[in-house]
């Protein structure tokens, strides 16, 4: 039975009031009216300029909370300037509510990418993996605080109560023909009456796969493993189509003009790579202090297969979506990633590299797979890689050409991950781990690659 130690739950802690404190000086440091908003641009002159709110005060493209355009040069044309002060004041104002959004996304979507992982291995009756079910079942122990927070964000946005979604601001959608033809679909109430279904389902099938699997271990037959196999055979079903409408709800209508059939694809990637490579980090770490004694280089080698793999994977969906766009060059689609290559290169290019170059490099080699090290420095990258890529996702929409790595951003990730350590190294005592009368658990101890 794992122990959780004091200085981890201290740590922990720590993380979540510092993160917190911060988020909440990120909001009042945001701008509340014009004047502010002039202030802050001639104090930045001031010292020369850079990258942040003087870049928002040159640049032509980026909306302010997701239009296509707002700020044109009519505009300033014809409001002597102040149109264009407010399109800086409603991106910054965005500014700590999108960097809430991207990290409470993504600490969220890899508990979801473990838990569509764990299912993967019933409905396979995979015999190499059981060993690690106990880490996979607490890591998809966030799901529910975790969910609860997003559910929390998008109806605040939903609502319009900040302006992260432009499609839930009543004064766009009256001059906008598009997103009225979609106002069906994007609307705050259908938004979170398909988020409770989508979570509904995944926080259910995650209670009743632990429930069978804390059963199996009492019980003197196969019956309740057989019941975990059909459930999570159900569930990928489910999974599959509501972690699709997930993307389009949660992230890509943050670009309501703009769409990709392969987004849905990408996200899953995403997600699910962020999720194998989370199982193989605190796999090791608690091998290092001592536990899972019967986890061997084997199934850490093939945890970093499915990391590079699944990275790979990942990149031929970003190739595949970039190069059909691009190579058409249809304007309404195009913009989409003219924004992200002008204002955001980066972060655009930067976690090409850290998700493709960098495990392509470091775990293409079968013997590094299992260095435990080298294995957490590419799990380290690819992990921040795959937060750059939501950021990448959410901010230009939100935050424009604005945007800055500030105080929100750093606590809104210090926040999220003291609360996700907290949660997860909380649920692995709650059981031992080893999941002992897995039909497979034999095989799993034995297994050799």
């Amino acid at each position: 039975m794992y122990t959780l130690s004091n200085k981890l739950r201290l740590f922990s802690i720590i993380l979540i009031v510092v993160g917190a404190v911060g988020l909440v000086a990120g909001f009042l440091q945001a701008p509340h009216t014009i004047d502010d908003v002039k202030e802050i641009m001639a104090a930045h002159d001031a010292h020369g300029g850079g990258h942040g709110e003087t870049t928002a005060a040159d640049s032509h493209a980026a909306p302010a909370h997701g239009e296509t355009s707002t700020a044109t040069h009519g505009e300033e044309d014809a409001h002597g300037g102040d149109a264009h002060y407010e399109h800086i004041l409603h991106q910054l104002q965005n500014k700590p509510w999108a960097a809430l959004y991207v990290a409470a996304f993504f600490f969220f979507m890899i508990s979801l990418g473990v838990l569509a992982f764990y299912a993967i291995q019933f409905a396979a009756q995979s015999g190499w993996s059981p060993v690690l079910f106990r880490v996979m079942e607490a890591i998809t122990a966030y799901l529910v605080p975790g969910g609860i927070i997003m559910f929390v964000i998008l109806g605040l946005s939903g609502f319009h109560i900040n302006h992260l979604f432009v499609w839930a601001d009543p004064e766009v959608v009256a001059h906008d023909k598009l997103i009225q033809g979609k106002s069906g679909w994007l609307n705050g109430t259908m938004l979170l009456v398909r988020a409770a279904i989508f979570l509904g389902g995944w926080i259910a099938y995650r209670y009743f796969a632990v429930k069978f699997s804390r059963k199996q271990d009492e019980a003197n037959d196969n019956a309740w493993y057989r019941k975990s196999f059909k459930i999570s055979a159900a569930f990928l079903v489910f999974f599959i189509y509501t972690e699709s409408m997930m993307s389009w709800d949660w992230i890509m209508s943050f670009d309501p003009h703009w769409f990709s059939t392969l987004f849905g694809w990408y996200v899953f990637a995403g997600l699910f790579v962020s999720g194998i490579t989370t199982i193989a980090l605190i796999t090791i770490y608690l091998k290092s202090r001592g536990y899972l004694e019967f986890v061997n280089d084997s199934h850490i080698h093939d945890l970093a297969k499915f990391m590079f793999g699944i990275s790979i994977f990942w990149t031929y969906l970003w190739f595949s979506q970039f190069m059909l766009i691009w190579y058409s060059n249809i304007p309404e689609e195009v913009t989409y990633f003219i924004t992200r290559i002008e204002d955001y290169n980066i972060t655009f290019f930067g976690m090409l590299v850290m998700n493709f170059v960098f495990p392509l490099l470091l775990l293409i080699n079968s013997d590094f797979k299992r260095i435990n090290w080298l294995v957490i420095a590419g799990g380290i990258v690819i992990l921040c890689g795959h937060y750059v890529d939501v950021f990448t996702m959410v901010m230009p929409a939100t935050v424009g050409e604005s945007w800055f790595i500030g105080l929100s951003e750093i606590s809104a990730v210090l926040l999220f991950l003291g609360l996700f350590i907290f949660v997860v190294f909380t649920a692995l005592t709650k059981a031992p781990l080893l999941a002992k009368r897995n039909p497979y658990i034999e095989e799993s101890k034995h297994f050799h690659y």
